[in-house]
């Protein structure tokens, strides 16, 4: 079994985060790329003390960059988007 440390990469703090945040009390979270959506939710519970109402998963594909002739690739990863129940907030800037 995975802890919610070995599930929950990040949170992250992006522009579109921040829309969804505001608009439905939703949080975009970086994920463990193995994690299915009842391991997430479990862990956001384990971790922020909040009720989880809906966990949404997208795979996001690693860009193809370059350095000169040399190309490569970032690897790929997992995002989640975790909705809350209406009352229930996650603090982000705790550390800042």
């Amino acid at each position: 079994m995975k802890g919610p440390y070995d599930v929950i990469g990040k949170p992250l703090l992006t522009e579109k985060g921040t829309r969804i945040k505001e608009a439905g009390n939703q949080y975009l979270f970086r994920v463990a790329k193995t994690a299915n959506k009842v391991e997430i939710r479990q862990a956001i519970e384990q971790l922020f003390k909040v009720t989880v109402l809906e966990v949404r998963t997208l795979r996001v594909q690693g860009k193809l960059k370059r350095l000169g002739r040399f190309q490569g690739r970032r690897p790929d990863w997992k995002k989640a988007i975790a909705t809350l129940k209406p009352g229930d907030s996650i603090d982000l800037y705790e550390g800042v």
